[in-house]
């Protein structure tokens, strides 16, 4: 994701949003390590997260891009920082089994007088328990407090640059999903469909190029789709079973995640119910989805279209989306569930999943949207009903 995506005001306006909900914390230096968060507040942008990196934000200055010697190039030609904010830690600390690089970040820290009131991503995909031990160690406890998803709160309303690109993204997923159709057919083996698909989105269209996705296909068949998190197999597709697809195109790192479920021969009466349920439930939630309605009101649309066929849907129905690297293209703040109060502000964006999971299919038709004044608008357009092939 260059950082010439955004206008250098964009994220100095990013940086200020996040130094306030640091002052409220008491929190005088921030240590990021969640490649999204990253990404957010520098444009900083490779497959580096394998091993320990973060940006740096204290209360005042420039922030730090930290990572490994390696990708210190990376973060040259990505990010908008000077040669002078990109600090690296010893290659050789590399997987090294008696010296971590949070060891050289700490020096660092220290270097600056940067030793009290951090902020760390405590309950993050890519902040080890090791990387914890080395702070601590370092500075002890009550000087380091849990900022987990302080940076991902900030990003929940999106700008109207980060709107464009998710609308870019909804047109690979368009394209994705076309091309899916056109290759839906009794006897192919699904992993050669899901290749097909994952080529058209990076492949991508005229003046959109195709980047790679946060999740992978979602594509489970029969029973299969019982199951919610099922990618894909070399079984061929089988007449009498319905098939969901979970994909996304992706722009920039930007998403626009949209499930899709296609069926070989009539589907039974009971998915046809399925289906009805799962398309009143949008179609109420995009009424209902306006600024100042709380997260459960919104999910609450889910739930009743579902009671009055005869379901009981048991897990959320929906959460935020936008920037976002492996394993996830959810920005882990809002719920779309009973309990959430949260109230929706316009153009925050969410992936709404009115799924039905039985015991032996699986439905999901869902959509990405952004909230406006009028309501939940889809960042795509993919139609909706269950796509039938003769079998």
């Amino acid at each position: 994701m260059p950082a010439s995506d955004f206008t250098p005001k964009e994220y100095a306006d990013r940086l200020a949003k996040t130094r306030t909900a640091m002052a409220t914390r008491g929190i005088d230096t921030l240590i990021v390590a969640d490649p999204s968060n990253m990404a957010w507040l520098t444009g900083y942008d490779g497959w580096s997260f394998y091993v320990p990196q973060a940006v740096v934000l204290h209360k005042s200055g420039d922030p730090l891009w930290w990572g490994r010697t390696q990708d210190r190039p990376g973060a040259a030609q990505t990010t908008w920082m000077e040669a002078d904010h990109l600090l690296d830690w010893p290659e050789e600390h590399v997987q090294h089994p008696d010296h971590h690089p949070y060891e050289a970040l700490v020096a660092h820290l220290r270097d600056r007088g940067w030793t009290r009131a951090l902020g760390v991503e405590m309950d993050n995909y890519y902040y080890s328990a090791k990387s914890h031990a080395a702070l601590l160690d370092a500075f002890g406890q009550d000087q380091i407090t849990d900022a987990t998803s302080l940076v991902n709160w900030q990003r929940t309303v999106k700008s109207p640059a980060e709107l464009a690109m998710m609308r870019k993204a909804g047109q690979l997923s368009e394209h994705m999903h076309a091309t899916l159709r056109a290759g839906f057919r009794a006897g192919r083996p699904k992993h050669e469909l899901v290749a097909e698909v994952q080529a058209a989105g990076v492949a991508g269209l005229p003046g959109i190029a195709g980047d790679y996705a946060a999740i992978a296909p979602i594509a489970p068949s029969g029973t299969e789709a019982s199951a919610s998190h099922i990618t894909w197999n070399d079984r061929p597709l089988t007449p009498g079973e319905a098939t969901y697809f979970e994909i996304s195109g992706c722009y920039h790192r930007y998403h626009c995640p949209i499930s899709r479920t296609l069926y070989l021969g009539e589907p039974p009466a009971d998915i046809r119910r399925a289906e009805d349920a799962v398309l009143s439930a949008i179609t109420d939630t995009f009424a209902a989805a306006k600024p100042g309605v709380t997260s459960e009101e919104v999910a609450a649309c889910v739930y009743e279209s579902f009671a009055r066929a005869g379901y009981v849907k048991g897990n959320r129905t929906g959460y935020p989306i936008g920037l976002s690297y492996p394993p996830d293209w959810g920005e882990r703040t809002i719920s779309l569930r009973p309990g959430d109060t949260t109230p929706l502000e316009e153009n925050m964006t969410f992936h709404l999943m009115p799924g039905l999971w039985t015991p032996d299919w699986g439905v999901a038709i869902t959509e990405s949207f952004v909230i406006t004044p009028e309501g939940g608008q889809p960042l795509a357009n993919v139609p909706r009903e269950i796509f039938v092939v003769p079998a």
